[in-house]
């Protein structure tokens, strides 16, 4: 067996970002998304998920379609758009309607 191995790697150990993380919000880390499974103030150690699929805030004025892929606009909420610096988070795990405040959200890890 591989003695290099750390971890699965599904939940990071991370610093919390300015503002801090609450648990069940999404934040980028960098390039990398991830769930807050706890609250944590700015600077702190908090556990963050990256796999799963999650029910997260989104741009409430677009319908989505199983599979489409989803963005983080950078305003804590997911969106089908992507242009601008939004970045690619996942795919859409079930349709989602116009408006709606959540959608499902496979993570790309």
């Amino acid at each position: 067996m591989a003695t290099n191995f750390v971890q699965p790697g599904q939940v990071l150990t991370l610093t919390a970002p300015a503002g801090g993380v609450t648990s069940g919000s999404g934040h980028l880390i960098g390039a990398m998304f991830v769930v807050a499974l706890h609250s944590a103030a700015v600077g702190e150690s908090f556990e963050g998920q990256l796999t799963g699929v999650w029910s997260l805030p989104k741009t409430s004025a677009q319908a989505w379609t199983e599979g489409v892929a989803i963005y983080w606009d950078g305003s804590k909420a997911t969106t089908a758009d992507a242009s601008g610096s939004n970045a690619l988070i996942g795919h859409a795990a079930a349709a989602a309607a116009n408006p709606s405040a959540t959608g499902l959200v496979r993570l790309s890890a």
